[in-house]
């Protein structure tokens, strides 16, 4: 994953790790995001949108994952260090509110990406690590997608016949083979099927 998330980082930015974009940033806030589909308003009726909230889990892996890259750090080097943090780390069991704000209270604490924090997030959110991978590939591939079609230009349209394109991958991905070894193709050219049929005609 860490491998795949540079290749997209490269693609908006050759150079994205000497910039010290402020990836914990857009971590904390997206945190916001998905507290928000969790539901947080004891002044109304609120029913979690679990689906929505893993979304924006995996979201934020993708921004967090970013902040873990520094100049010179070798990728095996942050693997070995993600690991060694998960192992060493005790669950603490907190609920998807609680979990999330502790995330966030650390990004912006360190201006950094807590692993371990993410991995009691991601408990409590019922995702478990096959969910995550299958999912940040789908996504990983509609950022590919976007990036292909305009997103940077401001050309791309995100919202297809009424659904955002994040709603059309989560049907695609259910429709696919996870195990497939061309997985993330199919998935780009079921996207792109989709958008020529609901989005450009």
């Amino acid at each position: 994953m860490l491998t795949m998330q540079d290749k997209m980082n490269t693609r908006v930015h050759p150079q994205w790790v000497e910039q010290h974009f402020e990836w914990y940033r857009a971590a904390w806030i997206e945190c916001g995001e998905l507290i928000d589909h969790y539901g947080f308003k004891w002044w109304k009726k609120q029913e979690p949108d679990l689906e929505q909230v893993r979304l924006e889990a995996i979201d934020i892996w993708h921004f967090g994952m970013s902040a873990l890259f520094v100049e010179g750090k070798s990728i095996d080097a942050i693997a070995t260090e993600m690991e060694a943090d998960i192992q060493a780390h005790q669950p603490s069991g907190e609920g998807v509110r609680e979990a999330t704000e502790a995330l966030a209270l650390n990004c912006l604490q360190t201006k950094g990406f807590s692993v371990s924090l993410f991995w009691d997030l991601m408990l409590a959110s019922e995702l478990d690590f096959d969910s995550l991978y299958t999912a940040y590939v789908g996504k990983n591939v509609l950022n590919f997608f976007r990036q292909d079609h305009g997103y940077k230009d401001g050309t791309y349209i995100k919202n297809w016949s009424g659904k955002e394109d994040n709603e059309h991958l989560v049907e695609v991905v259910d429709a696919l083979d996870k195990g497939a070894e061309d997985f993330a193709s199919q998935v780009y050219s079921a996207l792109e099927k989709r958008y020529r049929e609901l989005a450009l005609d």
